[in-house]
């Protein structure tokens, strides 16, 4: 089980979920039971939001470098990168990248690219806002 975490400055680093890597489902972390957010296809490294209906495509993670990158209309972007220890880092267009968390005990590039997407993704665009910081 990859247990995912989210970087924190000066700070313990926050447990966030997990990806499990027989299914490649994530879970969410919070008070009570772990709540189901999606799912990656190990096989191809695609992400997909659970929701209602269809699940949500959301990008992809390169199984072959770890490049991650999110769907839209017309060429899909580049927004992360999942090092093989783990470490994910948030693309930054001319300075260095971000390192934004990391996956413990990571079986595949694909899950760390699930990671990003379900997990950390969020947490790190709450931080950002304000929301939910003590």
């Amino acid at each position: 089980m990859g247990k995912v975490y989210r970087h924190k400055p000066g700070a313990p680093d926050e447990y966030l979920g997990r990806v499990e890597p027989e299914s490649g489902k994530v879970y969410r972390h919070r008070r009570g039971p772990d709540e189901y957010a999606g799912r990656v296809e190990l096989d191809s490294g695609k992400v997909y939001r659970h929701r209602h209906g269809p699940d949500e495509y959301l990008g992809q993670v390169h199984l072959d470098n770890g490049e991650i990158y999110s769907h839209r209309l017309g060429p899909d972007r580049y927004v992360a990168k999942v090092k093989s220890n783990g470490h994910i880092y948030g693309h930054k267009s001319l300075s260095p990248d971000d390192y934004l968390g990391k996956v413990e005990g990571m079986h595949s590039l694909a899950e760390g690219g699930a990671a990003f997407f379900l997990l950390l993704l969020h947490a790190v665009e709450e931080a950002e806002v304000g929301v939910g910081e003590d």
